[in-house]
């Protein structure tokens, strides 16, 4: 499957080529993580850093260089719906529960992106979301009520506090405070740096062949070497197909672009990351280095575009967008790619232990907020596997799945 096509733009910033072996020998462990991305790389480095268990990574290419070299590297409260929209959907207290947990997972990625040993442009910012038309004001006024009511942090502007802030006005917006940003592609490679400094083995190449359930855990066989675990978590991301279909989830794809520098919009908006209350929703914020990234423009499609002629079209079109908020900055696009992702079939991610094979976890951040899910999921993981409970795991069950 083609997770991304183009020209990415986080790996240029990280040019430290870092390899790591291909396995060729048997070997046992406590836990063994499938996917070096965002989900294995915060699963491995909170296992190594808190827990005395062996873990064991392994990665079928390179780690880092699938969907977490085009992910946008927003960290935010908000996920796929609104608080009000999930009370609907779950009742009050779930909603509000998933909520505080998404809330205590961006507190955990402040922590570890101030401890980890490399710099991974982490800033904390503030998220204005605008209303895209003036008939939505109304739904954002709810959602304002409601996150106050539960006191998270939030802020309500009308049309003239936001064209006193902005060159462009609109009949709404929620600014939320707390959230952040970070270079995705980055962190991955810190937060696997550092696992393996606290003993996380990790292998590169190395596909999962063929996993045999036995009275000792799982063997896990690959091309050269076979693994003998206690434990196994899968954090493949959205490159496994088949698992995504068996979850129920659904595989879009979307387009970015990343301008050259402009130093001016930097200097008066870098606090500020923007999103808006349409679907398939635009987006932008900026670069450590004073430059847009900005993307939407989601498709139903499950591979990332493949086609010269539609990529350009959608870049052109995001850059118009970038353009009718800030005329005045005059962007010109460095970078641009396709990319893609997934949901899930009820807007939550699917985190914890298969129903059905015990010791098979699950580490599958689908959605929008997708590293604050995997943040949250790496902590659920290690107490399930350490502690044998978590009270949230009844919320994002794999047993939800309809086709398990």
């Amino acid at each position: 499957m083609n997770i991304h096509n183009d020209q990415l733009f986080w790996p240029s910033t990280y040019t430290e080529d870092i390899q790591y072996p291909v396995l060729e020998e048997n070997k046992t462990c406590d836990v063994l993580i499938i996917g070096g991305g965002m989900s294995g790389a915060l699963c491995a480095y909170t296992l190594g850093k808190e827990t005395d268990l062996d873990v064991i990574l392994i990665d079928k290419g390179k780690p880092g260089y699938g969907s977490s070299s085009a992910n946008s590297g927003f960290l935010q409260l908000s996920g796929d719906q609104m608080l009000h929209e999930l009370i609907e959907q779950k009742g009050e207290q779930d909603a509000v529960y998933f909520y505080q947990l998404c809330q205590d997972a961006l507190e955990d990625l402040k922590r570890i992106a101030k401890n980890v040993s490399e710099e991974s442009d982490f800033s904390e910012k503030k998220s204005l979301y605008y209303a895209s038309t003036p008939g939505e004001a109304s739904t954002l006024i709810r959602e304002y009520e409601t996150l106050k009511r539960f006191d998270f942090p939030v802020e309500f502007f009308e049309p003239q506090e936001i064209a006193s802030r902005f060159p462009f006005t609109k009949s709404a917006a929620l600014v939320k405070n707390g959230d952040a940003e970070l270079n995705p592609y980055r962190f991955v490679q810190t937060l696997l740096k550092d696992a393996e400094a606290a003993g996380v083995e990790i292998y590169e190449q190395t596909p999962l062949m063929r996993k045999t359930k036995n009275v000792h855990g799982f063997t896990c066989e690959s091309e050269n070497g076979t693994i003998q675990a206690r434990h196994i978590i899968f954090a493949t991301g959205y490159e496994n197909d088949f698992l995504t279909q068996q979850l129920g989830a659904t595989l879009n794809r979307t387009y970015s672009i990343v301008t050259e520098p402009l130093p001016s919009l930097m200097d008066q908006y870098k606090e500020w990351m923007i999103w808006e209350s349409k679907r398939p929703y635009f987006y932008m914020r900026t670069t450590k280095d004073g430059r847009i990234l900005a993307g939407g423009l989601d498709e139903e499609q499950a591979e990332a575009s493949t086609k010269d002629g539609l990529i350009n079209e959608r870049v052109e079109q995001i850059l118009q967008r970038v353009i009718e908020l800030f005329p005045d900055g005059s962007p010109e696009i460095s970078h641009s790619w396709s990319a893609t992702f997934g949901e899930s079939h009820d807007g939550l991610p699917y985190i914890g232990e298969h129903p059905n094979r015990l010791g098979e976890y699950y580490c599958l951040g689908f959605g929008k907020n997708g590293t604050v899910y995997n943040m949250l999921g790496a902590t659920m993981i290690k107490d399930l596997i350490t502690k044998g409970f978590h009270p949230a795991s009844r919320l994002f069950t794999i047993a939800r799945a309809a086709r398990l």
